[in-house]
Parts: structure tokens; C-alpha cells; sequence
């Protein structure tokens, strides 16, 4: 297949003629000039937060009243003073989550989607503009990326308007075998498309991270194109999506970033089935919500987006944060900050929810997503230093408070847990004093509001689980998502199993991203690994890694028992996730669970009843994909035209400075020396010397010179 016409690949062009354009960093501490409104938002939006923020604010008035009615029976002791606080914090942020649930609910019973003029149901314009789709990868399956690129090429070329897009694989791939294994892929995607407008790159160094890799194809080839459509290495997007996308930049010239709602798919294990139920159900409703008052200054989620490249060369470009890592160096949850600096910059960030075609997948496994989350959480928490930034709008100084909330609450919610226990074993195990010092007619009980504290919790529980229901109306409201769901009643019974799993693993989320934080604030680096797409149960080693939270659920047990059974049985939801771990995210990470729930007709989306067509062709192309071998140099000694389109895709080496060294290099040229044949060299290299072969035109020249065999030992009747 590698040796088929492959447009000659001893000549294949693997990028374009660079067309550079500069990218200042910018600073977050002098103020910029006054930008003019983007005005591409309804004017009604300063009226919409107004309320959301009323609301809001009435609602947290109402919980921290009531739960300081609960504690102040006797008296606020300082123990009591701290639950109410951490309760005041825990339940704005659910009050105002509600709320603005509740206006997304409203939205779609009776509001409009077209925003910034989008009609997914007329005939898509005609583009003027140049755009192209960047699909950064890191170390992910090569097949499977080539797939999905595949399939987006067919579905843009379908629309007609296929001339209008180039596409680029931007590759920090770091591991030598899948950094081979995607040029092989690359070449078979030219030869398989006929197309000369898909491009690959490959950075050596991972500056920066996936922005990093963005900022720099923005460098090198930004100036020929008007818009890029940012994905990521499991993104999914309809030609139509895209083409409308940008039809809708070139109509509206302040919009900067337009941000679409990714579906979740092709979960199989339970729990990524209950993510992708979760998204598909709550989500549309919940980003309406949220698009309905956020206006013109959205955010921005670091994928399935199209920015104004311009605007983003002009004004997003990162600066290094001070101080040593965790917190300092580069931004690692850049799309927040890079949409904030947009906006300060007067251009108009959206989250569009009326279309549709956006899709990617979720982490299989709750270790999988934890891994990913501790990166987010240590990104999130950098934005501790961006918060103060000069000139940035204040929605978007929320946006960023908000990311950091994400992972703050878990501590607080933690700590109220640790400490309500603590008073009620205080107040179980010390004695009282019912006269204190000084002149008293009557004794000064110690006590709780018991009936008024049932209340405050079934009413932060309600708001909780509100969101939820609506989203499930939001659905009904709809024939087709109705019977994407096989019904009303199986889609309910669907969300109840959703909440009862969801709760039991909340628990274990807390204490997880609890540990992230403190981690964090201790100085430890989350690093950069790469993401698992697929896996199958729980291995010995990640059961290992959830004892300390059944650990924790013993204590907590414990600790409720010795107060009363009333208060075991209150904290059960709390104790039976952190107890149950280790089963819970066994029996969650099983495809075969998930298999059979879906014969079932539970947890079934839309997008699984009707498949979109680009969905169907990407697995479809990802199941004829070809394996390659794991030994990247033997990979191109088989295949002597991947070999001539590596070296050519090579860049030129850079000019060293005096007396400077690549160890790596020397090292693997000397090994390379001392072997008999190539296939003993190659046994010889580690993962980084092999890695600086790739990198060496005269490395590769000294190996492939090498015989690929032992030469054959002479027997001494031949002589």
C-alpha cells in the first residue's frame, strides 16, 4: 500500500509555501487601548445578566439564610461560622448554575437560535475566504486521525466548496514509531484523496504545548488564510458545519471566535457511554443557557472552532507566566486566556448553539479522565495569576473565575464534610457547658435545627438536579432527539440511572481533585501525557490507586457511626462512593457493560440512532486502516518512498552554536558504528537516540547503509 502511487513521494510537498506573519506576545499588565464593541451580540444581553446575577444573588441569600437558621439554634460557635461560609461558597455556585439553566431551558421553549445570523436550515453562502482546519496530535493513534481527517475532507469536499479549505496535521508527536507511522499515514491520505491540500508537519519541540504548536503554524502560514477551524486529534465536523461557520466570520467582521457545541460519540465502556448520554442530554440546554447571556463574550473550549487568524496573530499570543511551574512558564489552559484576549481586543467571542455537525469523544475510563482533569485542574488554577490582567472584560474575568471554581469546590466541599462530622463527634464526645461563666436564668443547649437542616438539603439537592430535568424536557421538545432516545420513558429512566451513577462518583472526583489541587499548591507538575481512546476494565495498578479513597469512605463511616445512625444513613450517598471505588470505577470502565445497557435501549443518544454520515465514514475508514510495524526505522528501510518523503519533510537542521553537542546523535552514530547489521543497531538505540536518528539525515545514511541481516556464517567444508 505504501509503495502505491503516492503522488511520487520521493517529491511529495508536505507543506505549503510559508506565508509568515508576526505574533506578539502580549502583556497582561499594561492596559490596552479602548476597543469599540464587537457589537455583534443582542443588545437585551445587559438586561440578561442583570437577572442572572439577581437571581443569583436572591437565591444564595435565601440558602445562607437557612442554613444559618439551622446552625444558630444555640449560637454561631467558630466552627459553625466556617460550615456557613464554605455552605455560602458551595451554593452560589450551584445557584448560579441553576439559573442559568433555567434560561437556557426558556431558550429553547421559547427563544431563538439563530445567533450572529446563522440558518442551518437555508442553503449554505458561497465563501469568499481562505480557511484552513488545523488538527494538532500527540502521540495518538495515527490510523484513527488519519481516519477522522479522511472523513471531514469528504464531508467539506461534499459541500462543494472544497477549494475554499486546506487541511494541516500539526504532529508534537514525541514518540519515534507513531511520529513515522503518521508521515506513512499522510501519504496514503494524499494518495487516497487525490488531494494536494492536506499538509503535514512535525515539530521536534513541544514549545508551548498544543498552543504552542497552534501559534506556531499561525507564524509560518497564517497570513494566506482569513479563519482557521481549530479541532483536536478526536475531533469530528460536518463540511456542512464548517462551510457555515465560516460563511458566518465573513458576514460578521467583528466576530473573532465562533465556538460550536461538540457531541460526545463512539463511547463504549459504561462510562463513557454515561458522558456521552450526560452531553447529549443536559448539554444543548445547558449551552443555551449559557450562550443566552454570555453575548459577545463567550469562551472558548480549545477545539471545533473557527477563529479570525488575523485577530488571533494580533492579539493572542501568550505570554510566560512568572514563576516556576506549577504556575508559571506557559499557559497551559490557553483557550480561556487566548479567548479573553480577543475580547479585550474587541472581538466578538461566541458560543453558537443552533448548529450542529460538531462532535469528539470521551475519556473511557474515570482514571483516563482524571488524568485529563489534573492537567485542566493545574491550567485552571494558573489562571490565578491571569485574573488581574489589565483591560479584560469582566465576563470574562467570570469565565476565568469559573474554571478555577471547577476545581477549588472540591476542597471546600471536602473540608464542610471533615468539619460537619467534626462537630457533630464534638458534640457527641465533649461534654457541654450548659452554664457558662457568668450570671445565666437558663441553660444554653447546644443544637442544630434538625427539621430546617432536612430542608436546606432537600432544596440544594433539587437545585442540583434540576438542570438535568430540564435538559430532559428541552429533549422531549423534540421529535427527533425524543426517538433518539427511544422514547420518553426509556431517555427518563436513562437520566435517573445517570444521577444514581453520577452522585456515587462525585465522591470520588472530590477527593481526586482535591489531591490534584493540593499537589498543585505543593509544587508538582501535572506534565503532558497522552490521552488513552480505548481500554478495557480496571488494571491491578489502578485499583491500587483508589484504595486510599475506600480509605477515606472507612473513616468517614466510621466517624458518622460513632455520632448516630441518623447521620450514616445522611452521608450514605458520600460514604457508599468513596467505600465502593474501586468496583464502581471497575464495573464503569467495562465496554461490555455498556454494550449491553445500549441493546437495552438505555443511554442511547440521537447520534447512535441516526449516524451522521461523516461519523460513518470515519469509522468505517478507521476499521480499514492499516497497522504499520512498531520499529520506525525498519518501517522505512522496508518502504523506500516513506523513506525519501521523510528526509524531505525533515527541516533543515539549525545552525548550531559553537561547541554545542547533540549527545543523542553522537551517541546513536557510535552505536550504529559498533553494530554488525541494522536490525542489531536498531536493539542497540534508546527511545531518544532513536528519536535523533529520525532528526539526522546522516544518522538515517549511516543505518540504512547497515546490511539488514547477519551476514550468513561460512562453514569450513566451503573453503
Amino acid at each position: 500500500m505504501l509503495e502505491r502511487k503516492v503522488e511520487d513521494a520521493a517529491v511529495v510537498q508536505a507543506l505549503p509555501a510559508e506565508s509568515p506573519i508576526q505574533m506578539p506576545e502580549q502583556t497582561l499588565w499594561e492596559r490596552p487601548a479602548v476597543a469599540a464593541y464587537p457589537d455583534t451580540a443582542p443588545r437585551t444581553v445587559p438586561v440578561r445578566r442583570a437577572f442572572l446575577l439577581a437571581a443569583t444573588l436572591v437565591l444564595t441569600a435565601l440558602g445562607a439564610y437557612e442554613m444559618y437558621a439551622v446552625l444558630e439554634v444555640a449560637g454561631l460557635t467558630f466552627p459553625e461560622t466556617i460550615i456557613l461560609i464554605l455552605f455560602v461558597l458551595l451554593f452560589a455556585w450551584i445557584a448560579l448554575s441553576f439559573v442559568s439553566a433555567t434560561a437556557g431551558l426558556l431558550s429553547a421553549v421559547f427563544g431563538s437560535e439563530r445567533t450572529l445570523g446563522i440558518d442551518p436550515t437555508a442553503p449554505p453562502p458561497r465563501l469568499q475566504a481562505q480557511t484552513a482546519l488545523l488538527l494538532p496530535t500527540y502521540n495518538e493513534d495515527a490510523s484513527r486521525v488519519s481516519a477522522r481527517l479522511h472523513a471531514i475532507w469528504e464531508s467539506v469536499r461534499d459541500t462543494g466548496q472544497g477549494d475554499r479549505f486546506d487541511f494541516f496535521i500539526l504532529s508534537d508527536t514525541t514518540d519515534p514509531a507513531i511520529w513515522i507511522a503518521e508521515e506513512a499515514e499522510f501519504l496514503r491520505l494524499r494518495d487516497a484523496t487525490g488531494s494536494s491540500r492536506i499538509y503535514y508537519r512535525h515539530r521536534s519541540s513541544n514549545v508551548g504545548r498544543k498552543a504552542g504548536n497552534i501559534s506556531d503554524w499561525v507564524r509560518r502560514f497564517g497570513g494566506h488564510y482569513q479563519h482557521m477551524v481549530v479541532l483536536d486529534a478526536d475531533s469530528l465536523m460536518e463540511g456542512d458545519t464548517i462551510v457555515r461557520l465560516a460563511a458566518a466570520m465573513e458576514q460578521n467582521p467583528r466576530a473573532g471566535l465562533i465556538q460550536t457545541l461538540p457531541v460526545l460519540l463512539n463511547g463504549q465502556t459504561l462510562f463513557a457511554r454515561l458522558q456521552q448520554f450526560a452531553n447529549r442530554v443536559y448539554g444543548p440546554m445547558i449551552a443555551r443557557g449559557l450562550a443566552w447571556w454570555h453575548g459577545a463574550e463567550s469562551n472558548y473550549w480549545g477545539h471545533n472552532a473557527i477563529i479570525r487568524v488575523q485577530a488571533f496573530a494580533e492579539h493572542a499570543g501568550l505570554p510566560l507566566l512568572r514563576g516556576r511551574k506549577p504556575f508559571g512558564g506557559h499557559i497551559m489552559s490557553h483557550d480561556f486566556v487566548e479567548a479573553a484576549l480577543l475580547r479585550r481586543a474587541g472581538w466578538g467571542v461566541h458560543l453558537v448553539t443552533s448548529l450542529g455537525g460538531s462532535y469528539e469523544e470521551a475519556p473511557p475510563t474515570l482514571t483516563d479522565y482524571a488524568t485529563r482533569d489534573r492537567r485542566w485542574c493545574q491550567g485552571n488554577l494558573q489562571h490565578l495569576a491571569v485574573l488581574p490582567a489589565r483591560g479584560l472584560h469582566w465576563v470574562s474575568r467570570l469565565h476565568l473565575l469559573t474554571g478555577i471554581g471547577c476545581y477549588v469546590t472540591a476542597p471546600i466541599w471536602l473540608l464542610f464534610l471533615l468539619l460537619g462530622i467534626l462537630i457533630s463527634l464534638q458534640a457527641q464526645f465533649v461534654r457541654p457547658d450548659y452554664f457558662p461563666a457568668g450570671a445565666t436564668l437558663f441553660p444554653q443547649w447546644p443544637a442544630q435545627d434538625p427539621v430546617r437542616a432536612a430542608w436546606v438539603f432537600a432544596g440544594t439537592m433539587a437545585l442540583l438536579i434540576a438542570p438535568k430535568l430540564f435538559g430532559y424536557v428541552a429533549m422531549l421538545l423534540r421529535r427527533q432527539d425524543r426517538i433518539g432516545l427511544r422514547g420518553g420513558f426509556r431517555g427518563f429512566i436513562g437520566v435517573v440511572l445517570e444521577t444514581v451513577i453520577s452522585a456515587l462518583i462525585a465522591p470520588i472526583m472530590m477527593l481526586m481533585q482535591s489531591k490534584s489541587v493540593a499537589e498543585i499548591l505543593l509544587g508538582r507538575d501535572s506534565g503532558w501525557s497522552a490521552q488513552r481512546r480505548s481500554v478495557e476494565g480496571l488494571s491491578q495498578d489502578e485499583s491500587r490507586r483508589y484504595a486510599s479513597v475506600t480509605l477515606l469512605g472507612a473513616i468517614l463511616a466510621v466517624g458518622a457511626y460513632a455520632v448516630s445512625i441518623p447521620l450514616l444513613l445522611w452521608m450514605l450517598p458520600v460514604i457508599a462512593g468513596l467505600l465502593l471505588a474501586i468496583p464502581i470505577v471497575s464495573f464503569t470502565s467495562l465496554s461490555s457493560v455498556g454494550r449491553r445497557l445500549q441493546r437495552m435501549g438505555l443511554f442511547v443518544t440521537p447520534e447512535e440512532h441516526s449516524p451522521p454520515k461523516v461519523l460513518l465514514r470515519a469509522n468505517e475508514l478507521a476499521q480499514v486502516g492499516e497497522r504499520t510495524e512498531n520499529d520506525p526505522i525498519t518501517l522505512l528501510a522496508r518502504h523506500p518512498g516513506l523513506l525519501a518523503a521523510h528526509l524531505r519533510m525533515l527541516p533543515a537542521p539549525p545552525a548550531r552554536q559553537r561547541g554545542e553537542i547533540n549527545v543523542d546523535v553522537v551517541t546513536a552514530l557510535a552505536k550504529i558504528d559498533a553494530a554488525d547489521n541494522r536490525s542489531e543497531a536498531i536493539e542497540f538505540l534508546s527511545a531518544a537516540e532513536t528519536a535523533a536518528v529520525l532528526q539526522s539525515r546522516e544518522a538515517l545514511d549511516r543505518i540504512m547503509a547497515k546490511p539488514d541481516t547477519p551476514p550468513r556464517a561460512v562453514d569450513s567444508t566451503e573453503r
